[in-house]
């Protein structure tokens, strides 16, 4: 009997609306035969007052958090009144919600004390949005008369310590999933999975970081299942975004490798990490619209498909910061730039590009517009000998920049792309300010100032269009 783990966003569970379409593609594909392994967002919006509320308990504004559970608490029941006909169930269900929002105020209250939250209690404050959806989502799924029962993913999925970023302990998750959830499955129960949620060896609640529950989709499929379907609120990976050229298209087919370069520079449909878990097993994943079911949506495999030209997409990523380190004394140098970039880690950025000049006198490289005061501020204290001895002439922040990234597994091999590409970019007076090509050659990414952000996107999106069938 084929598995089909399926993974719903937060605007897939984010209105009565929202949940009755996800809950019905569900009961489909049992009734059809299929065994699903369900994981579930917070319903949308929950998980941003969550941690909205931790601020507000942390600066003693007890109204604000008590406010925000009362909402919380309204959303979700009314959902299950306007979904589920009066029960016990129902009733059984609300007073689940209630006991979870209890709790949560009880924790809020101790922030309100202590005026702080470790990052061990964030992840627990965080968690009651996926832990309450799983429990509504399973009840409205029972009453269609599905066998479907809620489970906190903790019970499976084990992780380190790292909380607000825990990474998985793959052997352990494993035999916890062989021995625990499969059994399940051959019951014939339909789990109902909280996302972006684990629990450490000891016991803690652990989060995998903000977009984890594609990961945590990808985690369960790849012990579980045949196929990865991640539903969301557009039908599939676009050729552009939409919002900056209104003639993008779904690729209907899209390789692992181009898919994570598409997430990683930008595209909203997936995690960065979704493809690790079920690249090596080869399992198949598909981008589906839960508002549009019909649709076939994206899939992705290994190889993915050929495309009548090389550019099969772009993707850009505003909120960025340009960093250069530059001087005429780091000729020969060795370590500059691995002890720059250390210090980049130490002020907990993730380097999004890199580029150097061949003569060695500078690089610059790119992270979020968040960090880039605090990485210029380490690398200023790693490199403080260097600067005194003017080495290094200057370090400089530039933040009115993009990085737009044409993406096409075609590309490698074929003379001529990158001339393609910065051409389109001259015949639009468009400035290039820095580039970089990684070795697999599935991508070009280049930096461009952001007032030109949405002439680069349009016109590089002509060379992509011409790849997708009609």
């Amino acid at each position: 009997m084929r598995t089909v783990t399926m993974k719903f966003g937060g605007t897939s569970v984010g209105s009565p609306e929202a949940v009755s379409n996800a809950v019905n593609i569900v009961r489909e594909a049992v009734e059809g035969g299929e065994r699903v392994v369900v994981v579930l967002s917070a319903m949308s919006g929950v998980t941003d007052a969550l941690l909205n509320s931790i601020k507000m308990a942390a600066s003693g504004n007890k109204w604000g958090y008590l406010s925000t559970a009362r909402k919380i608490r309204d959303l979700h029941e009314d959902t299950l009144n306007i979904l589920l006909p009066p029960s016990r169930l129902r009733e059984k269900t609300i007073a689940q919600i209630g006991a979870l929002m209890d709790e949560y105020v009880e924790i809020c209250n101790a922030i309100n004390v202590l005026g702080e939250a470790t990052p061990r209690i964030k992840d627990a404050i965080v968690s009651f949005g996926e832990r309450m959806s799983i429990r509504l989502f399973a009840a409205i799924l029972s009453h269609m008369g599905v066998n479907a029962v809620p489970y906190e993913a903790g019970e499976f999925l084990i992780t380190d310590g790292s909380h607000q970023k825990a990474a998985p302990l793959w052997d352990e998750t494993q035999t916890r999933i062989e021995q625990k959830l499969i059994p399940l499955l051959d019951e014939g129960i339909t789990p109902i999975l909280t996302g972006f949620i684990g629990k450490s060896l000891d016991g803690a609640i652990t989060t995998l970081g903000r977009g984890g529950s594609d990961f945590s989709g990808a985690i369960f499929a790849a012990y579980t299942s045949d196929e990865l379907v991640i539903w969301t609120d557009v039908d599939g990976v676009m050729t552009a975004d939409p919002r900056l050229d209104n003639r993008a298209r779904v690729l209907p087919h899209v390789s692992y490798q181009e898919v994570g370069e598409l997430a990683f520079y930008g595209a909203k449909v997936l995690h960065p990490k979704t493809v690790q878990p079920i690249l090596e097993r080869g399992i198949p994943m598909r981008v589906r619209n839960t508002f549009n079911p019909t649709f076939p949506g994206t899939l992705i495999e290994e190889n993915g498909k050929p495309s009548a030209t090389v550019i099969k997409a772009v993707t850009s990523i505003r909120d960025v910061s340009l960093l250069t380190v530059s001087g005429k004394g780091m000729i020969g140098v060795p370590g500059i730039a691995g002890r720059t970039f250390l210090a980049a880690a130490g002020a907990g950025a993730n380097i999004l590009m890199i580029s150097q000049s061949s003569s060695e006198q500078s690089f610059c490289f790119l992270v979020t517009d968040m960090t880039a005061s605090d990485v210029k501020g380490k690398i200023e204290g790693e490199l403080g000998a260097e600067i005194a001895r003017r080495d290094i002439d200057r370090i400089e922040i530039q933040d009115d920049v993009v990085i737009i990234t044409t993406v096409g597994a075609g590309m490698r091999g074929i003379p001529g792309v990158a001339g393609r590409v910065f051409g389109v970019m001259g015949a639009h007076n468009i400035n290039v300010i820095a580039i970089a090509q990684g070795s697999s050659e599935c991508s070009i990414s280049f930096v461009v100032s952001e007032a030109d952000l949405e002439r680069a996107v349009i016109a590089l999106h002509d060379l992509a269009l011409e790849s997708v069938a009609v």
